[in-house]
C-alpha cells in the first residue's frame, strides 16, 4: 500500500495536517518548554553557586589566620568523665546506654531515646568547651517525633 498526501481526500489531508500541527504543539509545550525552564533554573543556581563561592574565596583567608577556635580542657579529666558529666549537664545521663573506649584516644559512645535538640547541644558544647569533636555519628528515628538513639564516636582534638 502506498500512502500519499496527494492521495488523500480533502477531509482526511486537514485531519492530517491539523493532527501535525496538534503534534509539534504538545511536543513544544510538553517537552521543550520545561526543557527550557529547568535549563535555565539550572543556570540561575550555577551563578548564585559562583557569587557563593567567590565571597568564600575572600573570606578564606581571613578566616585562616583567625585559626582554629577551640577551646582546651582546662583540666585533666579524661574523657570518659568529660563525655559522662556533660551528658548529665546536658539532661542526657539516663539516655546514655554505654561508654567504651574506641581506639587511640577515642569513646565510643550509645544514646537511646534521646532528644535529638538535647543531642546536638550537647554536641557543640563538648566542641567548644572542651576540644571533643564528632568523628563519626549515626542516628536513628525512634518513632517519637524529635527522639533518636544514636551511635558516637568522639575524640580529643
Amino acid at each position: 500500500m502506498n500512502f500519499s498526501f496527494d492521495t488523500l481526500s480533502e477531509r482526511e489531508r486537514r485531519i492530517v495536517t491539523f493532527g501535525g500541527i496538534a503534534a509539534v504543539v504538545l511536543l513544544i509545550v510538553g517537552v521543550i518548554m520545561p526543557l527550557n525552564q529547568s535549563v535555565t533554573r539550572a543556570q540561575e543556581r550555577v551563578q548564585k553557586k559562583q557569587a557563593d563561592l567567590v565571597w568564600m574565596q575572600s573570606v578564606g583567608p581571613e578566616l585562616a589566620a583567625a585559626g582554629p577556635n577551640v577551646a582546651r580542657p582546662a583540666t585533666q579529666e579524661s574523657l570518659l568523665v568529660v563525655v559522662d558529666r556533660s551528658a548529665r549537664e546536658a539532661g542526657l545521663g539516663s539516655a546514655l546506654t554505654s561508654s567504651e573506649p574506641s581506639g587511640n584516644g577515642g569513646l565510643r559512645v550509645r544514646l537511646e531515646k534521646a532528644p535529638f535538640a538535647a543531642v546536638v547541644g550537647w554536641l557543640g558544647r563538648l566542641s567548644d568547651q572542651h576540644g571533643i569533636r564528632v568523628e563519626s555519628a549515626t542516628m536513628d528515628t525512634t518513632g517519637e517525633p524529635g527522639i533518636v538513639n544514636a551511635g558516637l564516636v568522639l575524640r580529643t582534638q
